[in-house]
């Protein structure tokens, strides 16, 4: 049955896709975001939309108690790994703070039956045990960005035992696609695409032999909208495929037709040699596996940077 949906960050990346998703599945969608990283232009017209913060406790609270949302896909944070390591402080009190004041929120108004949370993998994990990770991997985060959302899993599992709010994490692989911003919190295909498209030159952090499971943010966005129906729990989603950072600098450049050569810079602190996800209790949970290839989405991701660039 149609839920009534919060989106918390909905002008952003994943979440603009997300509340699409939502909307066409036949859901109602609110969407909060204070539009730091993410743009007014990305937001369905379809769906309600609040310029607000996170860190507004008040604000939330009021929001929450005026709509009354039946769900909450909490995707608002912030979320560069190097960026958390010069602001620990920062990232603690937006994306724990942050995640507490959403929590506080939904149990104030009474009407929130479920939420899901956006996690990471790729941070979580760290240098992982065992590979492809799987959620009994134990969690080993190597930044603050990774720590805050680890300590935001279980501030929710408390809600969970205190209060009975029914959850479900997510913990997303390296997304990419479509309205990433190659400027902003952006990955590594959006940071190379944007410079292939206008001829910029290209750096590959450390040798490029470093793994990472790149996962189609349309399959994100599907795996929301299941997750609003059915599961619970932690759920990794990923493609358990690894692909190093200089295969994708190749696959792009040939679909941009960049003929710059490869360029290597110093390895950058606190990221992992090697991450990619076993999904396989994201398909046993929620009926969901990745669908869009690599080469599919890195086609159509610069399909999108292109037209963009045309515009």
């Amino acid at each position: 049955m149609p839920e009534r949906i919060l989106v918390t960050g909905g002008a952003g990346f994943i979440g603009s896709h997300i509340v699409d998703a939502f909307l066409t599945a036949g859901h109602e969608v609110i969407v909060v975001d204070n539009l730091h990283t993410g743009h007014r232009e990305n937001v369905n017209l379809a769906a309600r939309f609040y310029e607000l913060d996170i860190r507004d406790a008040d604000g939330l609270m009021r929001l929450m108690l005026a709509e009354k949302p039946t769900a909450i896909s909490h995707q608002a944070a912030l979320a560069d790994v190097r960026g958390s390591l010069r602001e620990p402080a920062l990232y603690a009190t937006v994306n724990v703070v942050g995640t507490i004041n959403i929590l506080e929120a939904a149990r104030a108004a009474g009407t929130v039956r479920k939420l899901l949370f956006a996690s990471t993998g790729g941070a979580i994990y760290g240098n992982a045990e065992e590979l492809p990770a799987t959620e009994a991997c134990p969690p080993h985060p190597l930044d603050p960005y990774g720590s805050s959302k680890l300590s935001s899993e279980h501030f929710i599992d408390n809600y969970r035992h205190n209060y009975g709010l029914d959850y479900c994490i997510l913990r997303y692989a390296n997304v990419y696609g479509p309205r990433q911003d190659p400027r902003g919190e952006a990955g590594v295909v959006a940071i190379f695409t944007g410079a292939m498209l206008e001829g910029r030159p290209t750096v590959i952090n450390g040798d490029g032999t470093q793994q990472r499971d790149f996962l189609y943010v349309g399959d994100v966005a599907r795996a929301n909208v299941r997750a609003v129906e059915q599961g619970q729990g932690i759920c990794n989603l990923g493609t358990g495929v690894p692909t190093d950072i200089n295969t994708i600098f190749r696959e792009l450049a040939r679909l941009t037709e960049y003929e710059q050569p490869e360029r290597h810079g110093p390895a950058k602190q606190g990221e992992a040699y090697a991450v990619y996800l076993d999904a396989g209790r994201a398909g046993r949970e929620l009926d969901w596996q990745a669908t869009v290839s690599l080469t599919d989405g890195l086609s159509r991701t610069v399909d999108f940077f292109a037209g963009q660039q045309g515009q």
